[in-house]
């Protein structure tokens, strides 16, 4: 059981403390972040929830053989149930927090909310398929987990730089952003793991690979460009 439960908890935690010391600038409390991990852990409760009762309304909606079941169910059941949940995990634990005045905390908060989701997720996984899975996900569903809170991080950054700089229209686009982004990256990377033909798990294999290179250069000049975000606005009145 202490194999399993390490085996689950070792990749996301890794990755953690991976990007919390891409962080030079101003490190993050060690207390906040493990709070926007739990949220993040947490979450996967209501995902489930929402998972559950958005294919019950698909189904009634689509039968299960329609070309546009999978897609959908993909894509709107369970990547924006999932993707939201973060999203509101990541938000109502750090948008006024004041710690959070460094673009670059936005990644290091949404990674922490992707992958304390990641670790609750991988611990039901694991626990239900063994090892083997284990091994599979910590280079698959773990990397993809946080690639998908990186660029969340990286437009729900950019929404609070634009907050503070008292630009509301591009703080609200840029919030919708840190949503819609993932919640595209993360459907086609579902529809494309579940698919059974050879053409989708080539797909799925050029998808990760693509994905992975650009989450390193991207993560890599996000980390170099880090500003601090200027309170250059009274956010009372931005936010009536």
């Amino acid at each position: 059981m202490t194999i399993l439960l390490l085996a689950a908890l070792i990749p996301p935690i890794y990755l953690m403390w991976r990007i919390y010391q891409m962080d030079k600038v101003e490190r993050e409390p060690p207390g906040l972040v493990f709070r926007v991990f739990l949220a993040g852990a947490v979450s996967v409760i209501p995902a489930l929830f929402l998972e559950s009762y958005g294919g019950q309304i698909l189904g009634q909606a689509l039968p299960s053989d329609s070309p546009y079941y999978l897609p959908i169910f993909f894509l709107i059941v369970v990547a924006w149930s999932e993707e939201g949940v973060k999203h509101f995990a990541l938000k109502h634990t750090t948008w006024n927090n004041p710690n959070f005045n460094y673009r670059f905390d936005a990644i290091v908060y949404s990674t922490a909310a992707a992958l304390g989701f990641a670790a609750a997720e991988n611990i039901e996984y694991v626990f239900a398929y063994g090892l083997s899975v284990a091994l599979t996900r910590a280079v698959t569903a773990i990397p993809g987990h946080c690639i998908f809170g990186l660029f969340m991080g990286y437009y729900y950054g950019t929404a609070k730089y634009f907050r503070q700089k008292g630009n509301a229209g591009r703080a609200r686009r840029y919030q919708i952003l840190s949503i819609l982004i993932p919640v595209l990256m993360h459907g086609f990377y579902d529809y494309t793991a579940t698919s059974s033909s050879s053409t989708g798990q080539m797909l799925f294999l050029v998808y990760i690979i693509i994905m992975d290179i650009i989450a390193i250069a991207s993560i890599r000049k996000f980390a170099r460009e880090d500003e601090a975000l200027e309170n250059t606005y009274d956010i009372y009145h931005l936010e009536q």
